[in-house]
C-alpha cells in the first residue's frame, strides 16, 4: 500500500469521527483529521526529545518536531494512534502515554486535532530512517526558545501544541 492509499478517519470540526477517507484525499481536500502525538521527555523531566523529520514528509518536510506521531487511521483510537507511532517513529515501546490535551489546528490545508499525551523515556531511542533523520535530546528552556519564535525551527502544528504544553504544564 502506498502512503496516499492509507485510510484515514476523517473527523468533523467538533472533534467527532464522521467517516474516513485515504490520506492522499485528506491531504488534497484540506479535510479535518485527527492525530495522535506524542511528547518525549527524560526521567527526571528536564529534557525532550527533538527530531528531524525526513525531507520525504508529506507535511512540513525538513522540520524540527518535538511531537512524534502521526494521523489516527480508520478504526483506531487516538490513543492506539499514539502508541503506534511513538513505537514505529522512534522505537518506544512498553511505556503507556498519558494523555494531556487536544489542541486544534486549522491553517488549511491542515484541519487537524491533535490528540496530545506523554511520556518519561531514559532508553534508547531508535529512529524509523523513512521519517527521522537525526534527534537529540534538548533541555527544556531551550525548547521554550523555540516554541517562542514564529520564525524558529519547529513544525507549525507541533509549536501550536508546545506552546500549550508550557501554558498548562510550564
Amino acid at each position: 500500500m502506498l502512503p496516499g492509499d492509507e485510510l484515514v478517519a476523517v473527523y468533523d470540526a467538533d472533534g467527532t469521527v464522521v467517516g474516513q477517507a485515504n490520506r492522499a484525499k485528506v491531504r488534497a481536500d484540506g479535510l479535518w483529521h485527527a492525530a495522535g502525538v506524542v511528547l518525549v521527555r527524560s526521567g527526571d523531566g528536564n529534557q525532550v526529545y527533538v527530531h528531524l523529520r525526513s525531507p520525504d514528509k508529506d507535511v512540513y518536510p525538513g522540520a524540527y518536531d518535538c511531537w512524534a506521531g502521526g494521523v489516527v487511521a480508520a478504526g483506531e483510537t487516538p490513543a492506539e494512534c499514539a502508541r503506534r507511532e511513538l513505537a514505529e517513529e522512534l522505537g518506544i515501546s512498553g511505556v503507556p502515554p498519558a494523555p494531556l490535551f487536544t489542541h486544534v489546528f486549522d491553517v488549511p490545508p491542515i484541519r487537524c486535532h491533535n490528540f496530545a499525551f506523554e511520556v518519561r523515556w531514559d532508553g534508547p531511542i531508535v529512529h524509523q530512517p523513512e521519517e527521522i533523520v537525526d534527534g537529540r535530546w534538548m533541555p527544556v528552556n531551550e525548547l521554550m526558545a523555540w516554541a517562542a519564535d514564529p520564525e524558529g525551527p519547529l513544525v507549525p502544528d507541533g509549536r501550536v501544541g508546545l506552546l500549550e504544553w508550557f501554558r498548562r504544564f510550564g
